[in-house]
């Protein structure tokens, strides 16, 4: 008897919920799912902790690895993540979001000053706090990925100031807070998902578009998209989350194994993104794309409308942000 897709489906996670943490030949192991390519920085520095896992538990644990959206989207992930059904999974704190209120921070633009400010953010204290804060929605984070600086891209022109969005229509992700920001410049939010992008920048739906450097490249975007603004709007970083269903089986002495490798995957990662980025920069400027250095105060100045609402709305999340700000800062 062939069995129709859903029920494939329907058993495929059934087997997952029964072992995405379990002893197998006496080694506990743990499944992370991701959307990435193999070729990524990111899905290098989930290798690395799977790598790690084994030798800090001498083999008594180990991780392993789904890339490509095997076992499903970065939400469908997050939501098996939810029930136990894998055990990890990386995803961009933009769809976070929408599980974890206070991660709609890192979607407000220039709350950074530059990297050294992101890492201290979170590497310190607030970073940490960050990890529990999803605990409610059984979601726990383990460390923080590097993917870069998010940038504006475009087609028929180039974006040098804020006015020059007047009219576009810009693609963002599903974040309420890149909405708001595309609408503060004046141009037109556009959610479309990431897979089609090509094809609506191609066709016209979108005049313009956002992300970092390394996916520019690898997505061809620069193939459809000849103007590059390097206005470094918003730092997204990747989070890799694990279900609490699975956290809170594991023993302390697994916890520290995990937590300890996930946190050196992410140093080792950084050094792999910056040399990603610095080879998507070569590539696209070879292959003739206009690559435009704006001054980033106008777009500060018009977006600082963004963060004062919260003072009165949502003084928890004003006061975060308001951490961020100062962190590193001499008084």
């Amino acid at each position: 008897m062939i069995l129709n897709k859903t029920l494939v489906l329907i058993l495929t996670l059934f087997l997952l919920v029964l072992s995405s943490c379990g002893p197998v030949n006496d080694v506990k192991t743990i499944r992370l799912a991701h959307s990435m390519s193999t070729t990524h920085p990111v899905h290098y520095g989930m290798v690395k902790m799977s790598e790690l896992v084994q030798e800090y538990s001498e083999g008594k644990m180990q991780v392993l690895v789904y890339p490509n959206s095997q076992l499903g989207t970065e939400r469908e992930t997050l939501e098996m993540l939810q029930i136990g059904s894998v055990g990890i999974t990386k995803v961009t704190s933009a769809v976070l979001e929408n599980f974890i209120p206070e991660f709609r921070v890192f979607s407000l633009p220039y709350l950074f000053r530059d990297m050294d400010h992101v890492y201290q953010v979170l590497d310190g204290e607030i970073g940490v706090e960050l990890h529990t804060a999803g605990e409610n929605v059984w979601l726990r984070a383990l460390t923080y990925y590097d993917s870069g600086a998010r940038s504006f891209y475009s087609k028929d022109k180039p974006i040098e100031s804020p006015s020059d969005l007047n009219g576009m229509k810009v693609r963002v992700m599903e974040s309420q807070m890149a909405i708001g920001m595309i609408q503060t410049m004046g141009g037109s939010p556009t959610p479309i998902p990431l897979g089609e992008l090509y094809t609506a920048l191609q066709q016209g739906v979108v005049d313009a578009a956002e992300n970092n450097l390394p996916s520019f490249l690898t997505l061809r975007h620069y193939e459809v998209a000849r103007y590059l603004s390097l206005d470094e709007h918003s730092v997204l970083p990747d989070v890799l989350l694990i279900s609490t269903h699975i956290w809170e089986e594991l023993s302390s002495e697994e916890q520290n194994w995990l937590q300890k490798a996930a946190f050196e995957s992410a140093l080792y990662q950084r050094d792999l993104w910056h040399e990603a980025e610095a080879e998507a920069l070569r590539v696209v400027e070879e292959d003739g794309v206009t690559i435009v250095y704006p001054d980033k105060t106008a777009f500060q100045d018009v977006t600082s409308v963004l963060y004062e609402p919260y003072k009165n709305s949502e003084p928890e999340f004003y006061n975060l942000i308001q951490r961020i700000l100062n962190t590193g800062v001499e008084n």
